[in-house]
């Protein structure tokens, strides 16, 4: 089997309440994500058909969605919950989720605070 081929989604942006602070919940911030997504492009390269690949319009839906969602105290649980979102179509076999809180509440002058998860389908 050769290498898995990718789709990365840069930059999906929305707003939600993610946080640990009283405030950060009530007010909202915006959230910024990244998804890279191991998949096997190889029908699609060749079908140029949609449905051979991993439709990422549905995918940065989904994405908007978990941002906007339940809110959660850890950016590291929203990127756990945007990468479940991902694997749940069988095509991902891999996907890396970065989360951005640009906007995050530290007392320094920092441009971003972003983390980043890698989880893989669990072979049966």
């Amino acid at each position: 089997m050769q290498g898995l081929d990718r789709i990365s989604l840069r930059g999906i942006s929305a707003q939600g309440h993610h946080g640990v602070f009283d405030f950060e919940r009530e007010r909202g911030q915006r959230f910024v994500v990244d998804v890279v997504c191991s998949v096997d492009l190889g029908a699609a390269a060749s079908s140029d058909d949609l449905q051979d690949t991993l439709d990422y319009g549905s995918l940065s839906e989904a994405v908007v969605a978990d941002i906007e969602g339940e809110p959660l105290n850890l950016i590291e649980a929203l990127a756990g919950r945007i990468a479940d979102t991902c694997l749940a179509s069988p095509r991902v076999q891999t996907v890396e989720v970065t989360v951005h809180k640009p906007e995050a509440p530290i007392n320094a002058d920092v441009a971003d605070v972003a983390v980043t998860l890698t989880r893989s389908r669990i072979s049966e």
